[in-house]
């Protein structure tokens, strides 16, 4: 803690030079705040005074601001309009320079301290790839799936962070937090922005009282990484561990369940255009936002964040879409208006499993009933629907879709034995034919013993290949005691 301490007066110090060299005056966003070329020592400076309640950092608190009017606003066929109003500032307070200005920032004040704050509002009728924000309204109905629980357009909150880093540690600093929500037949984006650490507690205040008007949170890969974080920060700013305990939508595990296989990739950016008909042009990765961010620390030159602003906020409009995705198919909408039928067999049937999964057995039963009379059944679709029918007992469509498995022809180098053992086991243990159950046991056999990479075999494929015997000849061994007592 020592070595913290020598930091943060090293801060001070270099804080208190700059002040003076300027006359006193108080840090502007055209003038150059406190500088330390190490940059994990301005974090750790900064969270120290975070906890000790320390507000010498943070010398515009009692600055009183005129708010700038600067926000946007959509008009009703969701096109988008940038507002201009005149402002007006009072002596001594800070004044941000045109080019925060010109991406929709505004100054946020509060009794903590300052921060960034941009908002961007969009009518009911804009369209985001093939959905219409409107249909939020109705399809989060179906989203009370997740927890049991009536969900109104209303209570959703979606959180985006973009962040210094990959991991949940202490470390990594939401240097960006966006929210989104459904307010009034519009749909509003937040995005707050600290331009150093000492603005992260004033930010963590101001969403500290967002967050506890809504119920739900909304996010992809929140419930391990953005909550976790965003938990991490207001602790160690002294707000405690219980800010905010929202019911979670997670949208990545759904994503993962319907689109594993079918997609080359989950990540919400493959997702939202491969399946939400959404194409992002010029988009600045969000891999690249720690590094533009830094290089704002280093020069103070905001205008590289524009892409960072503009990347979260399609990532929330995005979250957006995936949540009326899923709601529609929840209310049992796949195929019917806005919402297409999935087009490959194994995403119907995956997509159904999740549906059962879910609760929505009746629904799920109606996406199985398509996929088996699709004549492009996939080996991994057969499979999974038939496994799903032997646990459910649905024996006469698991045999049905066992044997048109068998009869796909096999790719090069590829080797699925399993149809064939379920339908050994199938004739064996419930019909009692042991000669078919032969036949279907010696085929996984030589499926086994030829295929290509049988020298390289696991110890699980080993013992695999020695049940396939041990199969075989008990198989042999029951046949030839049923000729035998035949013969007597």
């Amino acid at each position: 803690m020592s070595s913290l301490r020598e930091r943060m007066n090293r801060l001070r110090s270099s804080a208190a030079g700059a002040a003076s060299s300027t006359g006193g005056a108080p840090e502007g966003a055209g003038e150059q705040p406190y500088r330390e070329p190490d940059l994990e020592a301005s974090l750790e400076g900064s969270l120290e005074t975070s906890i000790e309640g320390n507000k010498e950092t943070n010398i515009l608190a009692n600055s009183k601001v005129h708010e700038l009017d600067d926000s946007h606003t959509a008009n009703m066929d969701g096109t988008i309009l940038e507002t201009e109003t005149e402002t007006e500032t009072e002596a001594g307070a800070e004044q941000l320079p045109e080019s925060w200005l010109a991406m929709g920032v505004k100054l946020q004040t509060n009794e903590v301290g300052t921060f960034l704050l941009r908002e961007v509002k969009y009518a009911a009728a804009h369209q985001h790839g093939i959905h219409r924000l409107s249909e939020l309204k109705e399809a989060s109905k179906g989203l009370s799936a997740f927890h049991g629980e009536q969900i109104g357009a209303e209570h959703l909150l979606i959180l985006d962070l973009e962040t210094t880093g990959l991991g949940v540690g202490t470390g990594n600093v939401p240097f960006m937090v966006g929210i989104a929500y459904w307010q009034e037949q519009q749909f509003i984006v937040e995005q707050a922005l600290i331009r150093h650490p000492a603005e992260e507690r004033a930010m963590l205040a101001y969403l500290k009282e967002k967050l506890t008007a809504y119920a739900y949170l909304v996010t992809y890969n929140g419930r391990t990484f953005d909550w976790p974080v965003m938990l991490n920060r207001f602790i160690l700013n002294g707000f405690g561990s219980k800010v905010w305990a929202p019911l979670h939508l997670d949208f990545l595990h759904p994503a993962r369940s319907v689109w594993r296989n079918t997609l080359a990739s989950c990540r919400l950016s493959h997702v939202e255009e491969e399946r939400l008909g959404i194409e992002r042009v010029d988009d600045v990765p969000g891999s690249l936002a720690p590094q533009l961010y830094f290089q704002y620390l280093a020069d103070q030159n905001p205008e590289p964040l524009a892409g960072v602003f503009r990347h979260n906020e399609i990532d929330m409009l995005s979250l957006a879409s995936l949540a009326i995705r899923f709601g529609h198919l929840l209310n049992g909408e796949a195929g019917c208006g806005p919402l297409p039928m999935p087009e490959e067999p194994e995403e119907i049937v995956r997509t159904g499993l999740w549906l059962e999964k879910m609760g929505q057995a009746e629904k799920a039963e109606r996406l199985f009933a398509v996929a088996e009379q699709l004549p492009g059944m996939t080996l991994n679709a057969l499979l999974l629907l038939a496994a799903r029918d032997k646990k459910a007992g649905n024996w006469r469509r698991a045999v049905l879709l066992w044997q048109k498995a068998v009869m796909l022809p096999l790719k090069f180098g590829a080797s699925d034995d399993s149809a064939f053992i379920e339908l050994a086991m199938y004739y064996e243990h419930k019909l009692k034919d042991y000669e078919s159950a032969l036949l279907y046991a010696d085929e996984a056999l030589q499926m086994a013993l030829s295929h290509p990479l049988r020298g390289r075999q696991t110890a699980k494929q080993r013992a695999e290949l020695a049940e396939l015997r041990k199969r075989s000849l008990r198989l042999q061994g029951k046949i030839g005691r049923k000729l035998g007592n035949h013969g007597t």
